[in-house]
């Protein structure tokens, strides 16, 4: 049996087990949260090191994108450079290939992204796949980097304005400790709502699901949310806040959607690597495993 963990810095609230069996395999995966705590994230790792078949950052980036460039949170390799046996991912490869495929299959299956909508992507650093597929989908984009990792009053209406931003300060950015730019812990299930003029001007807000959760307004009638690791309590919270559509770009596992890190770490040892799959092999992975967006219309 392959045995996946998705090591989060997240809330332990919401931790989760499901076994599922893929390609022949039967697969246990684990989601495991340390509230906050690097050095317990950090304790985990290196204690389960060679007992489970791969890790998956959860509640941390490992990497950061200025577009074309990759630059790597001094926090998050903190955590990888223990694992001496076990592959360590953090959900970007899923990222830049899932995410790509999920926009398209909205395209050609879907109305929602007919018409050139406006979106409020959460940060393009992170989600570069999304970012520009959402673009190339003929969205009218709004970029919240600075607005909610940074919390400056500057939104971004590029990917090129994204990447001479990323370029000049990601640099900087990747040795802050994570949870300055991130909720990390309990801070994830408190919300403070914040530019929310940018998510009532959207018809699509997309991104990481606890950036959204914490920053969004009271109530959004009739908006589309794009993101994942969604669990059945989200499902009401966003039903109360009068969501139209939800879409989890990553599937639904015994009742919840995972974060990418966690399918990517199903991914990698599904492949039978020990190291992080190019894209080319983790779309190749996606092929053979068909995966589909869930799309859920509340009333």
């Amino acid at each position: 049996m392959k045995h996946v963990v998705g090591i989060s810095l997240g809330s332990s609230s919401r931790n989760h087990t499901a076994m599922v069996n893929l390609m022949g395999e039967e697969c246990k995966v684990e989601r495991i949260a340390t509230n906050g705590d690097l050095k317990a994230m950090i304790s985990y790792v290196r204690e389960n090191d060679g007992k489970v078949d791969a890790f998956g950052l959860g509640g941390i980036d490992r990497y950061l994108y200025a577009v074309n460039r990759r630059y790597e949170i001094r926090d998050a390799h903190k955590v990888a450079k223990v694992a001496q046996k076990t592959p360590v991912v953090d959900g970007s490869g899923l990222k830049n290939t899932l995410e790509r495929k999920v926009i398209q299959y909205l395209r050609e299956h879907t109305e929602l992204l007919n018409n050139n909508p406006k979106a409020l992507l959460m940060s393009a650093m992170d989600r570069i796949g999304m970012a520009q597929s959402l673009e190339d989908a003929g969205c009218k984009m709004v970029y919240g980097d600075f607005l909610y990792a940074l919390k400056m009053p500057i939104p971004l209406y590029s990917l090129q304005s994204v990447a001479i931003a990323a370029r000049i300060l990601v640099p900087f950015i990747r040795l802050l400790p994570f949870k300055m730019i991130y909720p990390t812990g309990e801070q994830q299930n408190i919300s403070k709502p914040r530019y929310v003029e940018y998510f009532h001007n959207a018809d699509i807000i997309a991104g990481d699901f606890h950036f959204i959760r914490k920053y969004m307004p009271p109530e959004l009638p009739g908006k589309t949310i794009i993101t994942n690791t969604v669990t059945q309590e989200d499902l009401v919270f966003l039903q109360n806040k009068k969501i139209k559509n939800l879409v989890t770009t990553t599937p639904e596992l015994d009742g919840r959607s995972f974060g990418t890190n966690v399918i990517e770490a199903l991914l990698v040892c599904l492949h039978g690597s020990h190291r992080e799959l190019t894209f080319a092999e983790y779309d190749r992975m996606l092929d053979l495993l068909n995966f589909e967006p869930r799309i859920i219309q509340f009333n």
